[in-house]
């Protein structure tokens, strides 16, 4: 064989880092592993606050993303009216910033 058959013989021979679909296995292993350790809980958990969120009604205690208890006493399309402090200020927050329910009001 000439030299230009051998170079051709291995030019045409596999790579060395074998089949390159067995090296995406690693790397969507890592995303299955990412998605249950990762994103199924958080989505989990949003799908719990967004639940919560809509159980909501006047007379709840609830704590706000910034710590401020309150007590809800009109709800709004897209945030309640919270009443806060002992002067009864009423302040409007947006529907995502409520954190905890600290009681839920009797007429429910």
């Amino acid at each position: 064989m000439t030299k230009l058959h051998v170079l051709l013989a291995q030019a045409a021979a596999p790579a060395p880092g074998g089949n390159p679909l067995l090296m995406i296995v690693p790397y969507a292993l890592l995303f299955v592993a990412m998605y249950f350790l990762m994103i199924a809980p958080q989505r989990k958990k949003q799908k719990e606050h967004e639940k919560m969120l809509a159980a909501l009604g006047a007379g709840d205690e609830v704590v706000t993303a910034g710590g401020i208890y309150g007590v809800i006493t009109n709800v709004k399309d897209d945030r309640f009216v919270v009443r806060i402090g002992e002067n009864n200020a009423k302040v409007e927050v947006g529907k995502s910033f409520i954190t905890t329910v600290v009681k839920k009001s009797d007429a429910a």
